[in-house]
């Protein structure tokens, strides 16, 4: 059975000070209190701004002996794709990341692409580069297009040995399906909430804006459970931040998965 790890996409929310952290936790201790609630997190700011090795040598530090961390890769690999530009970011990105990736605690880095990356062909061969860059770096993709969630794009994963993630998410037109997906040894899943109403507008605080239920958590515990079946590791994080929800959450999971033996 798979050695199953969750966690919380981000950690450093000022609204958690009272809910999650202590009153009157410091910014500059959120880190280390997160690590004694969590065994990884998912790091966000990546995607924004361009990370630094001493930022993340920082982490390493702040974040105790063992707390591992998957890290989204920045915008300029993602979602603003300069053709002739793509190469230089990656390479800033990746000495950027080796503080973590030499201290064996990178779980991954997540390539989460938008909506609006479309299956072409263009896209694809883009993609296929990209891996072949970052070849020996853990890595995982997260495609927010149903489209991309195909028999061919799976065993395309698979013969790569690189997850793609398992998401819940909205039932909308189009956005990728529920799927219970194993395409390498380790198996991602990342939980957004199921906001339909506030999932295409603007505020994104509103849009993760949501608290599982017992009983969706319960199916999902079932979910990994299977997934653990068939991968060596399952990372698991929870998306819906607002308000210390995904906490909450992944507690509950934390607690229904022990019950199973898991």
């Amino acid at each position: 059975m798979a050695d199953i790890q969750i966690g919380t996409s981000g950690y450093s929310y000022h609204e958690w000070v009272g809910i999650v952290y202590p009153e009157g936790t410091k910014s500059k201790d959120y880190l280390t209190c997160y690590a004694g609630l969590f065994p990884t997190v998912e790091l966000n700011f990546s995607y924004y701004s361009m990370p630094k090795a001493e930022n993340l040598a920082k982490m390493l530090v702040d974040g105790g002996e063992n707390l591992t961390f998957a890290i989204k890769a920045h915008k300029t690999l993602t979602h603003e794709i300069n053709p002739s530009l793509w190469e230089s970011e990656a390479k800033t990105y990746l000495t950027a990341i080796e503080p973590m990736l030499n201290a064996g605690r990178l779980e991954a880095v997540l390539f989460q692409y938008p909506y609006s990356f479309r299956y072409t062909d263009d896209n694809r061969r883009y993609l296929d580069k990209l891996l072949k860059f970052f070849n020996g770096v853990p890595v995982a993709v997260e495609f927010r297009k149903s489209d991309w969630y195909s028999g061919k794009v799976i065993d395309g994963m698979k013969s790569r040995n690189v997850p793609l993630v398992s998401l819940d998410m909205p039932e909308l037109p189009k956005l990728p399906p529920l799927m219970e997906l194993v395409t390498a040894s380790v198996a991602y899943v990342r939980l957004h909430g199921r906001n339909k109403e506030a999932w295409w507008g603007n505020d994104d605080h509103a849009r993760y804006d949501y608290l599982y239920t017992d009983s969706e958590v319960e199916a999902w515990a079932d979910r990994i459970k299977r997934i653990a079946e068939q991968a060596k590791r399952v990372l698991v994080y929870f998306n819906n931040h607002p308000f210390g929800k995904a906490v909450r959450n992944a507690q509950t999971l934390e607690k229904l998965l022990k019950k199973m033996g898991l």
